[in-house]
């Protein structure tokens, strides 16, 4: 009989990221296809009445939970000890939990300390012929694996975007609360603040409904014979602001800046899609300037909905890799829809 845990940590506002909510879908789904199996609830935070509340009638058999100003923020001592607790609170053989940066430094050393393995970037989790497999997607060498283990406990981090999150009625349930001692040693380092871009010029947006990729065709000459790589990032940063969108981009046109050509100047190898870059789910995505080809596809694999925009209609993405393929001149698409965003906004 396999017994699920499920690790979440609450935010300082007392809510749940929607990275949690996906995990509780994950780990509801796991728990009603293993025949015997119960499933816990555990939350990490400074309070955690509010987030209890929120997803109290998901199902989940107990609720654990360690709170207090030592968990409060991000910290690997204390989150660390924090999920140890509730991992042996619960006995659990198998511990689900969603792959925040938080839990991606501090569950590796629980691991550790459970003589476990861990497995993060899962996408999905299911039940075969009576075992636990994970899914995940090695974008490197463009497959998907299939993994089961046989030890336990056993540790697994899921990605971001990969399950529906979980909604329901508010419940407060019976919370069952540990109370832990940190001893000074734990509190060596001490969270100082957050530092984040004004909110008009954050331009990566996970839980953003639309990807926006620009590829090394807006810094090359135009019909003009000139390039217009400043009017390019006031297009670009335009329409990201009123679509709030996330912001992508090809490879080649973040490596441009150490070729010495123009570039755009907001675009850091963070922005990355693709092979070498990062693999985004986003419901919608639109490229702009790029060709399409296999490198830079591969990191499309999990947008639903894929459009692009170029002027070679026989470009990677006109064969077949595009829903939707307008060819046309970015910079005047990207120059209309501006226009008609500020009339909507107006």
């Amino acid at each position: 009989m396999e017994k699920i845990l499920l690790l979440l940590h609450v935010n300082s506002d007392g809510s749940l990221p929607k990275a949690a909510l996906e995990a509780v879908t994950a780990a509801r789904d796991l728990a009603c296809a293993l025949p015997a199996s119960t499933w816990t609830l555990g939350l990490v935070g400074a309070a955690v009445e509010r987030a209890a509340a929120r997803i109290g009638s998901c199902g989940a058999g107990r609720f654990l939970a360690v709170a207090g100003d030592d968990f409060a923020f991000p910290r690997y001592a204390t989150d660390a000890l924090a999920a140890e607790t509730l991992c042996r609170a619960a006995e659990a053989t198998l511990v689900v939990a969603p792959a925040t940066s938080r839990w991606m430094r501090a569950l590796p050393g629980v691991a550790h300390r459970l003589n476990a393995p861990v497995d993060s970037h899962a996408v999905g989790v299911e039940v075969n012929d009576g075992a636990v497999t994970l899914r995940r997607w090695y974008y490197r060498q463009r497959i998907e694996a299939v993994q089961t283990r046989s030890v336990r406990p056993w540790i697994i981090l899921l990605d971001a975007g990969s399950f529906k999150p979980w909604s329901g009625e508010p419940s407060a349930p019976a919370l069952e609360m540990f109370s832990v001692g940190v001893p000074d040693a734990l509190r060596r380092t001490t969270f100082l603040g957050l530092q984040a871009t004004e909110a008009g010029e954050q331009t990566i947006r996970p839980d953003a409904p639309l990807l926006f990729v620009a590829g090394a065709g807006w810094t090359k000459k135009q019909k003009d014979g000139q390039v217009h790589a400043e009017e390019a990032s006031a297009l670009i940063l335009d329409f990201v602001r009123r679509s709030q969108c996330s912001l992508g981009s090809s490879k080649s046109l973040v490596d441009l800046s150490s070729e010495g050509q123009a570039v755009l100047p907001f675009l850091t190898h963070l922005h990355q899609v693709g092979q070498t870059g990062s693999t985004p789910r986003h419901p919608k995505g639109l490229a702009t300037c790029c060709h399409g080809e296999e490198p830079h596809v591969v990191g499309w694999r999990f947008i639903n909905e894929r459009r692009a925009v170029n002027l070679d209609p026989n470009c990677g993405w006109a064969r077949g890799k595009a829903d939707v393929l307008y060819v046309a001149d970015a910079f005047e698409v990207i120059r209309k829809v501006n226009e008609l965003l500020r009339d909507y906004r107006t």
